[in-house]
């Protein structure tokens, strides 16, 4: 055992974030932490690192064991070199720079650093691969990664997976990339409402019975608040209850008044909606012969692209690229440098850029949303702006917060929530799932997949991606851009056959460089059978929840009509609940059914 809580509590203010929780992680473990925003994740691992101390319980290390923490907040270390912050995490008990240079030049390789640069001139993305490397270099015993996977680049992300697969330590990460996780995790570890609770599995596991844990909980706590209810009401009654035999109920309905009060709910979901305008003209964007260069440096060469109305377009490829060059260019804030741009008809464009530039940070939350105004106009009515951001888990205490104030997540949603106040017919998102939380990225998964706009969408979530988008640019560097009809687990196979199948061989670079992977008809794009969409994967994960809830009430009404006294009772009710348990069974054989068919195209 490297790692051991012991009735730990925490606490922010008033509000308990661990409410003596236990925790156990073994070496070799890969232990990834969920929950939603503002739950305590980043608190724990600050536990673990010993930058923070409980408010009661013990946090226990094992004797001589190495931790490093990769954070979430990348903050900028004046006048250092990439070298100098890589070099800071080896331990003090090294050995000399002639062995530990070794060491370090093989992590600066392997994240493609560049070891002069200093560390406050690069972007989000190399200083998260520079605080990685220096997590990394020390071979520590325990790891602790926060949203490791936030500005890297696909390339980046499959590294990292390779290298914490041969990782011998123990780690413990925080992560809202679920192919990430699924690909990682041995175990998922819950906090929610201040608890601490174990899945074993990957994410996908750990959804499926997530989803039945609360569903059971609801039930039993609507079972709770029925007793409750009838308690009050035969209290209120008097002098029953306060004869002596009945002390007892009494005492019994105090414990109850004080299990509810004690009850913590589950944080709400956040609720929102892609406003649709009127549908835009059949041509969105047509590129002709386009070249974008900064200098000498050529992002973009001789692209030849149209898009259509309806398109579901992913764009992709490593840090520096040119994606948000890109989306800048079909928008009309970047000039060519060569070629033309053509834009289409009726475009009412929502832009989410991941640099969240149009977030007003001095201005207020509600502000930022309805520029002063009291009511936002969604649908085509008027809705208290109060109302509008609860939904996008605001509280109304935070309305006069100044942006500025907000946490990542809180600023993306606000975002969010600006962007979707304003009807669209093109939704363009640039990194939009950074510092999300899993249930609201799964609901922005969801809106935009019922989007029936057109779309383009920048990220390197690659579950994301495989969910929403039917084709994908892929920027290759040197102003290349391939088209490619598919989504990235489609992209991701023909690059792994073209390279087995294939001779290393450079492109002439004189040619022009645009390249479709095969025409745009049904018969010659990939195959996307084994692959669920976002809606069936949802059905799929809930179908054990129904099973279980429809055998339950087949099974109450065999139990009822194997009574003999239940055919005393009147001819229509005998009649109806024979009918239900006759429908019952068919609908319980196609639950059945629909799951395994499902299952079958899980592949």
């Amino acid at each position: 055992m490297l790692l051991r809580f012991d009735d730990v509590s925490l606490a922010f203010g008033s509000r308990p974030l661990l409410d003596h929780v236990s925790l156990l992680v073994d070496e070799g473990e890969r232990v990834c932490l969920v929950g939603r925003n503002g739950e305590g994740k980043s608190s724990l691992l600050r536990l673990v690192a010993g930058l923070a101390t409980p408010d009661d319980g013990s946090v226990w290390i094992r004797p001589g064991a190495r931790i490093a923490l990769l954070a979430q907040d990348l903050d900028a270390v004046a006048d250092a070199c990439v070298r100098d912050i890589v070099e800071g995490g080896l331990p003090t008990d090294a050995g000399e720079s002639w062995e530990t240079t070794p060491r370090v030049e093989a992590v600066m390789s392997r994240l493609g650093l560049d070891g002069t640069a200093q560390f406050a001139s690069l972007s989000g993305g190399w200083r998260r691969r520079a605080l990685l490397g220096r997590a990394l270099v020390g071979d520590p015993d325990v790891l602790l990664l926060d949203e490791p996977t936030n500005h890297l680049d696909i390339a980046a992300i499959e590294w990292l997976e390779g290298a914490m697969l041969a990782y011998r330590g123990a780690l413990l990460f925080v992560s809202h990339d679920r192919a990430f996780v699924n690909r990682l995790a041995t175990r998922v570890v819950e906090l929610d409402r201040g608890r601490l609770s174990s899945w074993p599995g990957d994410y996908d596991d750990f959804v499926v019975r997530k989803t039945l844990q609360l569903a059971n909980e609801a039930k039993a706590n609507a079972d709770f608040d029925r007793k409750l209810a009838e308690e009050e009401v035969w209290i209120r009654k008097g002098v029953e209850a306060r004869r002596t035999r009945n002390e007892g109920r009494v005492r019994a309905l105090m414990a109850m008044r004080s299990e509810r009060r004690a009850r913590r709910e589950r944080i709400g979901r956040a609720e929102f909606a892609v406003a649709e305008a009127v549908e835009s003209g059949k041509r969105v964007f047509e590129a002709q012969h386009v070249g974008v260069a900064f200098g000498d440096h050529e992002v973009i060469r001789d692209l030849e692209l149209k898009i259509q109305r309806g398109d579901r377009i992913g764009i992709v490829g490593p840090n520096g690229a040119g994606k948000s060059t890109l989306l800048k260019l079909l928008l009309g804030e970047l000039a060519p440098s060569t070629g033309k741009v053509v834009r289409g008809s009726r475009l009412e464009v929502a832009y989410y850029d991941q640099q969240r530039a149009r977030l007003d940070l001095s201005a207020s939350v509600q502000d930022n949303v309805n520029d002063g105004n009291t009511f936002v106009p969604i649908g085509g009515e008027n809705r208290h702006v109060s109302g509008y951001l609860r939904d996008f888990l605001f509280r109304p205490d935070q309305l006069r917060t100044p942006a500025s104030a907000l946490s990542g997540g809180e600023r993306n949603r606000l975002l969010l929530a600006k962007l979707f106040a304003r009807p669209a017919n093109l939704l363009v998102l640039d990194e939009p799932t950074n510092d999300l939380d899993l249930d609201t990225l799964e609901l922005l998964e969801e809106r935009v997949a019922d989007f029936e706009g057109t779309l383009l969408l920048v990220s390197h979530d690659r579950a994301f991606l495989d969910r929403v988008v039917t084709s994908l640019l892929v920027l290759e560097g040197e102003g290349r851009v391939r088209e490619f009809i598919g989504g990235w687990s489609d992209y991701a196979t023909w690059r792994a056959d073209r390279q087995r199948t294939t001779a290393p061989s450079r492109e002439s670079a004189s040619s022009r460089e645009t390249e479709t992977v095969g025409a745009r008809t049904k018969d010659s794009a990939p195959s996307r059978s084994r692959r669920l969409s976002f809606k069936d994967q949802r059905e799929f994960d809930a179908l054990p929840v129904t099973i279980e809830s429809l055998e339950a009430e087949k099974a109450e009404l065999e139990r009822m009509v194997a009574d003999p006294a239940f055919y005393q009772r009147s001819q229509d009710e005998v009649r109806g609940s024979l009918a239900r348990l006759q429908s019952l069974g068919a609908e319980v054989d196609a639950a059945y059914a629909r799951w395994a068919e499902l299952e079958a195209l899980r592949g």
